[in-house]
């Protein structure tokens, strides 16, 4: 639950920072601006808040890596969803009200998940989890979206390497087969996601361990 908070509050940190020319740049989303993430951001931390406000009695079906699942393509940004995030990003006609927005829920969703209980069961996509897991499948969520958020913004800081390595211990898991050693882990997270296409020998030491990439979670 603490890399959770330090996760957030890292992503949060770097779009607060964010000029308003840089919310105009592309993302690491296909088909996204980095100002359509920033508004994606804002929709998760409304996510995070109302599966912390909705308990379930039952007994846990998912857990943080069983809570992702796989896909073999990447969105192409043309889901109805995602392009509604487009139209609601471009609605907010101030960049500043935009970066008020994700601070404003962003900071509920960082304090409503300090204050509760790990051991506590929600419901969310019809599924129920404990509040850690759940909490620490979003390190996933916060560190990808933070590497798609320095995509094309080379002087925004990117993801702390602790929340880097989690992630990737994460992906590890739910592929079941450990990325290569010569592949950072940011490296593996971009390669492995279908953020980075792979190099001629990176793709040979994938083909070795029988990864085949990309694996887009969702």
């Amino acid at each position: 639950m603490e890399l959770f908070t330090a996760s957030w509050a890292s992503l949060r940190s770097a779009v607060a920072d964010l000029a308003d020319d840089d919310l105009l740049q592309p993302s690491g989303c296909r088909g996204w601006l980095v100002r359509d993430l920033v508004c994606h951001l804002i929709i998760d931390a409304q996510d995070v808040l109302i599966t912390l406000a909705t308990p379930a009695e039952a007994e846990p079906t998912r857990d943080a890596i069983t809570y992702w699942d796989i896909a073999s393509e990447p969105p192409t940004g043309e889901d109805p969803l995602d392009a509604l995030t487009v139209r609601l990003a471009a609605a907010y006609e101030e960049p500043w009200l935009l970066k008020f927005h994700l601070d404003d829920l962003g900071s509920a969703a960082g304090r409503a998940a300090q204050l509760a209980d790990p051991l506590a069961r929600v419901g969310t996509k019809d599924q129920v989890l404990t509040v850690a897991d759940y909490l620490d499948a979003y390190v996933v969520e916060w560190t990808l979206h933070h590497l798609d958020l320095v995509a094309r913004l080379p002087h925004v800081p990117g993801p702390a390497p602790e929340s880097a390595a989690a992630s990737r211990e994460a992906l590890e898991q739910i592929t079941g087969t450990p990325f290569p050693d010569s592949l950072s882990d940011v490296d593996a997270l971009l390669v492995g996601t279908g953020r980075r296409t792979p190099t001629a020998t990176e793709q040979a030491e994938l083909d070795q361990l029988g990864l085949s990439v990309p694996y887009v979670l969702g």
